[in-house]
């Protein structure tokens, strides 16, 4: 066994490398000026006051998260019924809608964005409703595929003595099928709100550079500003927003599966 564990050191390794290193030098940027040399860096919390100051920034923020709650509550107001839909039917159908929905993620995400830009080009629409017409594509697909697998791990023995004992179909599906796929909505929920309260090129390609959001400031302010300081502070806030959600829908995931042993 010990043999074995030598194998993990290059995946450390790596992982230093390409997820640690770049994080510690977006603290040291964010916590810095701009312009400083190598040998005298001089800290500053400049940059987070700049943010908070000014009210444009915590407004994109907000629409940001906004935007990435909606798209959640839309994509599991579409996914959950789908999800359902398909778990109810045979085998052969079920593992053909399955393919039909991760058919289009085969593709890559710029490329279907891109198309989306021809097809709702000709529409007369707002940029808002482009956008999220545009997250509800890319991102649906993994809200459906958790609910469905989750639904299709529920034990058919379970409804079939909820019916035993007394209860309708609707009962059923409070009782026993809701509880028990609610995990699924918990992985769906952080499949989609991350990446969707992040995301700079679809809000970029189909709003028109008129609907901004976080993701768009941060790559201006690396892109085209070169305030390399200023947008890492914007990427740390973002990365602490982001690590707790991530915690939130842990812990949401841990309670649920508490109520399901009991």
């Amino acid at each position: 066994m010990k043999s074995f564990s030598k194998m993990v050191y290059p995946y450390v390794i790596w992982a230093m490398a390409m997820i640690v290193a770049p994080m510690l030098m977006l603290v040291l940027y964010a916590f810095t000026v701009k312009g400083n040399s190598v040998l005298t860096f001089q800290f500053t919390i400049d940059n987070f006051i700049r943010f908070f100051s000014d009210p444009v920034f915590p407004g994109v923020l907000w629409r940001s998260l906004k935007l990435a709650v909606i798209t959640t509550v839309i994509c599991i107001a579409v996914g959950y019924p789908s999800a359902y839909i398909i778990a109810k039917l045979k085998p052969n159908s079920q593992a053909l809608m399955i393919l039909l929905i991760t058919l289009p993620t085969w593709i890559n995400m710029l490329v279907r964005t891109y198309a989306w830009r021809g097809i709702l080009g000709h529409l007369s629409m707002s940029g808002e409703l482009k956008v999220y017409i545009g997250m509800l594509y890319n991102f649906l697909p993994f809200m459906i595929l958790q609910i469905y697998t989750a639904l299709s791990k529920i034990d058919p023995n379970l409804i079939v003595a909820a019916h035993d004992l007394g209860a309708n179909n609707r009962e059923t599906f409070r009782r026993v099928i809701l509880p028990l796929s609610l995990p699924g909505v918990v992985s769906g929920i952080t499949l989609v709100f991350l990446p969707a309260v992040s995301s700079f090129f679809i809000p970029k390609l189909l709003g028109g550079g008129q609907y901004v959001l976080i993701g768009n400031l941060i790559e201006d302010y690396f892109i085209s500003t070169g305030d390399w300081n200023f947008g890492s502070a914007i990427s740390l806030i973002m990365a602490i927003i982001i690590l707790a959600s991530m915690y939130f829908t842990r812990k949401l995931d841990r309670k649920v599966g508490e109520q399901e042993d009991d």
